[in-house]
């Protein structure tokens, strides 16, 4: 019961703390809409919404989870405030499972902002929201691990924030958001493979336009897989940074 109660607090204070203030909130709206939009200008008509709609919700969860972690826990750490829970009788993973899940928590709401948004003007019955969901859960998950290995590595705020983007932009290009894996060059798309938001981003794909590379079975399996390594890495990184 103490380990429920020490997770809960954490949560519920980063929630109250972090995620439901109003600018985080108007990210989660304004930023999907201002890339749907400069899309669909962009394509002159070429394009429609249910073409873009994988894209963008991979890409809420990308920078809203990432940007909140990284830079949440760097600024807790200036102000010292981290110390205490590293100090506090949980265990590590206790400590990376409350941390992330409310980062998590954030990326699902944020991926279905587009989703309200284009209901509006087209049909989405057809679409098995199911596994949409569980792709949108790993996409977030990894990418909110990746916002703590960010975290480990950055003494500031401003750098969290440009090792953040230094994995987010290229990401945009390299795992099939806007940009199918069979038109990029073949150097590249090793790399691409090796990015676990290609295989979320395939799910999705997949789901929604029909179009994707691998099985949906396989991509779930590598999404696990990353989760596993990112979350040993996290905690490697705590223990060797923070602790010791």
């Amino acid at each position: 019961m103490p380990t429920f109660i020490a997770f809960w607090n954490i949560l519920k204070k980063d929630i109250e703390n972090y995620y439901l203030k109003p600018p985080n909130i108007s990210w989660g709206i304004i930023f999907p809409l201002s890339w749907t939009l400069m899309q669909l200008i962009r394509s002159s008509g070429n394009i429609g919404i249910v073409e873009l709609l994988p894209g963008l919700m991979a890409m809420s969860v990308l920078f809203g989870t990432t940007s909140m972690l990284a830079v949440t826990i760097t600024f807790e750490k200036r102000g010292r405030s981290f110390d205490r829970l590293l100090l506090a009788p949980i265990s590590i993973s206790t400590l990376v499972f409350a941390k992330i899940l409310g980062a998590v928590i954030f990326g699902i709401v944020n991926a279905f902002v587009p989703v309200v948004f284009a209901s509006f003007f087209i049909d989405l019955s057809g679409i098995n929201w199911g596994i949409a969901f569980i792709a949108v859960i790993f996409i977030a998950i990894t990418s909110a691990l990746l916002g703590l290995l960010i975290a480990t590595s950055a003494k500031e705020v401003f750098e969290a924030q440009t090792f953040s983007n230094f994995f987010r932009f290229p990401m945009l290009f390299l795992c099939g958001l806007f940009i199918p894996i069979d038109n990029l060059p073949i150097i590249l798309k090793p790399i691409s493979f090796c990015l676990p938001l290609t295989y979320g981003t395939d799910i999705l794909n997949g789901t929604i336009t029909g179009n994707s590379v691998f099985n949906t079975v396989f991509n779930i399996l590598i999404m696990l897989v990353f989760v596993v390594l990112l979350f040993y890495l996290c905690q490697r990184n705590i223990k060797e940074k923070w602790i010791l």
